[in-house]
């Protein structure tokens, strides 16, 4: 069975909804998944896992990562994902000019650590309504394929 390993910080609860929605859904394909919220966590958690996401919202009006995902952030960039796909999404607030660009820092360092890209960046305008919901599963669907695939 497939493992795959959910690192998020969610400020206002917006993000750690977004994980219960991937969650399911990566359940549904009978992917054995595990979350933890980035305190907890360590980049070379990712390791361990063939499947790897992080959910993240975007903090301010600059639209900068969240204090206590910069460190996990940079740390991940250094490590080999090869061989492990990769998926990213987070909460925002569209009312400010930067919107959820966390979900592009995360896909930029998957890049860089050399993960496969298994589906489009899921970006939340707040908490997720039913079109963000649909836009999750469809996420966590296209990862699957993709690690079914490889």
């Amino acid at each position: 069975m497939a493992e795959a390993l959910i690192i998020y910080t969610s400020l206002t609860g917006n993000t750690e909804a977004c994980c219960d929605i991937v969650q399911e859904q990566l359940e549904s394909h009978n992917i054995d998944v595990t979350m933890y919220d980035v305190m907890d966590a360590d980049p070379e958690d990712f390791l361990d896992y063939d499947i790897v996401l992080v959910g993240s919202y975007t903090y301010g009006v600059d639209g900068v990562l969240p204090d206590e995902m910069e460190d996990f952030h940079e740390e991940m960039q250094e490590l080999d994902l090869s061989g492990k796909v990769y998926g990213a999404f987070g909460s925002g607030d569209d009312f400010y000019p930067v919107f959820c660009t966390a979900v592009d820092d995360f896909e930029a360092a998957f890049e860089a650590a050399g993960a496969t890209k298994g589906g489009t960046g899921v970006k939340v305008n707040l908490y997720p309504e039913d079109e963000d919901e649909e836009n999750l599963r469809t996420l966590a669907d296209n990862i699957v394929k993709t690690f079914e695939g490889m």
